[in-house]
């Protein structure tokens, strides 16, 4: 059943009771309708009002229908177009690109800071002051060096924005030189031999925590990165065949690598097993045996 308003405005109702607002007009020599909404959602007051628009732009020689297919697309586009939407696709394109759960999860939690302070609205209307103010609450807590990671990966997002389109710039090349120069603290490497000879005494005179110690012998034997030892299982080793294969998952190049085992560190391995030979990991840690021990220990 079709009831008219007047001015071509109808509210159709269909045999299940719905009630649905529609425009009939005519447009380039053709008969057609565009839907203006569901009554009671839509009241006559307002329909009307939209009937008014919607002849205010015949008038104009455009069509309503396609007025409105467009304002839904700018709207679609307005939605993914936040400085949230745009760091999430960054973070499944790094996901994408075979990047450690553990940094991505990194990622995120450095976001956060700069999603907690910027609005959620079109990046390409985010000014400079805006992000570093953002930058600011990190600074704040003294967290310096933080502060200027978080700059690098703000442009990041920025940047992605403006190859998709939905940003003309990056506010963040402004700020260069805003934000405070953390103060590096130097640890040189030890390279004479009386010295690092004296670090190895030193870790094997370690009264604490066997397996620490252990760990530490390790480092010295592999030469590998202490995230690579911490994270390691015992299901990568060999001990026959004296090698350890680390995944490409737990590389930093994302690649498989093997890594010789001297009978110093073969004997290490036999060692720790009396430890953790029951466990998944070859150090887990105190509170549980699924997660590694601290890289503070």
């Amino acid at each position: 059943m079709t009831l008219s308003d007047g001015g071509c405005l109808q509210l159709w109702v269909s045999a299940t009771g719905s009630k649905l607002w529609n425009l009939a007009y005519s447009f380039d020599g053709k008969q057609t309708r565009v839907a203006l909404g569901a009554w009671p959602s839509v009241s006559l007051r307002n329909a009307r009002q939209l009937r008014e628009e919607a002849k205010a732009l015949l008038a104009k020689g455009v069509d309503p229908r396609e007025q409105r297919k467009q304002d839904k697309v700018r709207e679609a586009v307005k939605r993914n177009n936040t400085f949230d939407a745009v760091a999430d696709e960054l973070v499944e394109k790094k996901r994408r690109e075979g990047k450690a759960e553990k940094t991505l999860k990194k990622v995120k939690w450095a976001l956060g800071f700069a999603r907690q302070s910027i609005r959620p609205r079109p990046i390409g209307s985010i000014t400079a002051p805006e992000v570093l103010a953002a930058l600011r609450t990190v600074e704040a807590r003294g967290c310096h060096e933080t502060a200027v990671r978080l700059r690098a990966l703000v442009g990041q997002v920025f940047r992605y924005g403006i190859a998709t389109g939905r940003c003309e710039n990056d506010p963040t090349f402004a700020l260069r030189g805003a934000l405070t120069t953390p103060v590096t603290k130097l640890r040189p490497a030890i390279i004479e031999p009386l010295a690092f000879g004296g670090l190895l005494r030193s870790i094997d005179g370690y009264a604490g925590d066997p397996t620490t110690r252990i760990a530490l012998q390790l480092l010295a034997l592999t030469f590998v990165r202490p995230g690579e030892l911490r994270n390691a299982e015992w299901s990568e080793f060999d001990l026959n065949a004296a090698v350890w294969a680390i995944p490409a998952g737990r590389m930093k190049m994302r690649r498989p690598h093997r890594v010789p085992l001297a009978p110093q560190a073969v004997s290490l391995l036999q060692e720790l097993h009396a430890f953790s030979g029951h466990c998944r990991l070859l150090f887990p840690g105190l509170r549980s045996v699924e997660r590694p021990i601290s890289e503070n220990n």
